[in-house]
C-alpha cells in the first residue's frame, strides 16, 4: 500500500504540473517560506478528527466538492449568514447535510497561530479534503496552493450548480463539463462515495421506484429508510464507509448503488466500461481519482490581489 501511495504522490505531482500553468500563480510550495510547516498542522488536526469519527474524512472531501462547484474553490461555502449577507449554508444541498465545519474552524485557529493572516481557508479545505481520503486509506495526491478566500458567496449557485443525487447521467455529465471536468473525471469523482453517509431522503425514490435496483439491496435499505419520514436516517453509501476502496463500483457492477445519480453511471450508458475498469482495477480508480481532485481544485481559484485571506472561515474580514 505504502508503494502505491508513492507511486500516486509522483504521477499526481507530475499531473499537478501539468495543470498549473493555466493557474501560475498556483503552486504545492506557494506556503514554503511564510508558512512551511501549514501541510502537518492540517494532517495533526485531520488525524485528530478522523480519530474521533472516521466518517469526518467523507464530510470534508464533501465539503470541498461542494465548495469547488459554486464559483470555484474560494472557501465561500464556509461563510456564515449574517442581517446582511447571505452564504451558500442553507441551500438545498448544504443545509442540515454539510458538516465538518467545526473541524476547519480548528485547523485555521491553529494555522493562525502559527503564520498569521497568511494561509487561506480554500487552501486549507483543499489539505484537509486529501488528507480525510488519505486517512482512510485512500491515495495521496499533490495539492497546488495559494488560493485566496472569497468576499462573497452565491446561494443560487449552490442552489443550481452542485449536481443533484437524482441526476440523469447526461444531466451529471453536463453539470462537470460546466466546470470543466469531463466525464472521465466525473466517474473518477464518484468513487468519492467509497466513504460515507446518506440521507434517507437523497436516496428514498432509487429504493422504492428505481426498476435497476438489486431487490434484496432495495428490502434492505427500506428497513432504514420508510416510504414517508426519517428523512435524516443514515445508511453507507457502499459496505465499507470508512475505507477508501473501490466496493463503490463493485455495488454499481451489482446494480447496488444508493443513489440514483449512482447507479446512472453504470446502466447501459457511456461510463459502463470504465465503471467495470475501476470494480477491477483499484490502482486505475485511484489514479484518476487522485488527478480528478487535483483538476477540480484549480476550478476558477483566487489568486494574487483578488479576494482575501480571511482570519475567520465563517465572515469575511
Amino acid at each position: 500500500m505504502a508503494s502505491n501511495i508513492s507511486f500516486l504522490t509522483v504521477a499526481v505531482t507530475i499531473v499537478s504540473l501539468l495543470v498549473c500553468p493555466a493557474n501560475a500563480q498556483l503552486s504545492p510550495n506557494f506556503y514554503g517560506r511564510t508558512c512551511p510547516n501549514v501541510q502537518g498542522i492540517v494532517r495533526n488536526a485531520m488525524t485528530q478528527a478522523v480519530r474521533r469519527e472516521a466518517r469526518m474524512g467523507a464530510s470534508i472531501l464533501r465539503m470541498f466538492f461542494h465548495d469547488c462547484f459554486v464559483n470555484g474553490c474560494d472557501a465561500s461555502v464556509l461563510l456564515d449568514d449574517t442581517a446582511t449577507f447571505t452564504g451558500e449554508k442553507t441551500a438545498r444541498p448544504n443545509q442540515n447535510s454539510l458538516r465538518g465545519f467545526d473541524v476547519i474552524d480548528t485547523i485555521k485557529s491553529r494555522v493562525e497561530t502559527a503564520c498569521n493572516a497568511t494561509v487561506s481557508c480554500a487552501d486549507i479545505l483543499a489539505l484537509a479534503a486529501r488528507d480525510g481520503v488519505v486517512l482512510l486509506g485512500g491515495p495521496s495526491w499533490t495539492v497546488p496552493l495559494g488560493r485566496r478566500d472569497a468576499r462573497t458567496a452565491s446561494l443560487s449557485g449552490a442552489n443550481s450548480q452542485i449536481p443533484s443525487p437524482f441526476s440523469s447521467l447526461a444531466a451529471l455529465i453536463s453539470s462537470f463539463a460546466a466546470q470543466g471536468l469531463n466525464a472521465r473525471d466525473m466517474t473518477a469523482l464518484s468513487g468519492g462515495h467509497a466513504i460515507g453517509l446518506a440521507r434517507c431522503s437523497s436516496f428514498r425514490t432509487r429504493i422504492y421506484n428505481d426498476t435497476n435496483i438489486d431487490a434484496s439491496f432495495a428490502t434492505t435499505r427500506k428497513t432504514n429508510c420508510p416510504a414517508s419520514g426519517g428523512d435524516t436516517n443514515l445508511a453507507p453509501l457502499d459496505q465499507t464507509p470508512n475505507r477508501f476502496d473501490n466496493n463503490y463500483y463493485q455495488n454499481l457492477v451489482a446494480r447496488r448503488g444508493l443513489l440514483h445519480s449512482d447507479q446512472e453511471l453504470f446502466n447501459g450508458g457511456s461510463q459502463d466500461a470504465l465503471v467495470r475498469t475501476y470494480n477491477n482495477n483499484y490502482r486505475a480508480f485511484t489514479s484518476d481519482f487522485a488527478a480528478a481532485m487535483v483538476k477540480m481544485g484549480n476550478i476558477s481559484p483566487l489568486t494574487g490581489t483578488k479576494g482575501e485571506i480571511r482570519k475567520n472561515c465563517r465572515v469575511v474580514n
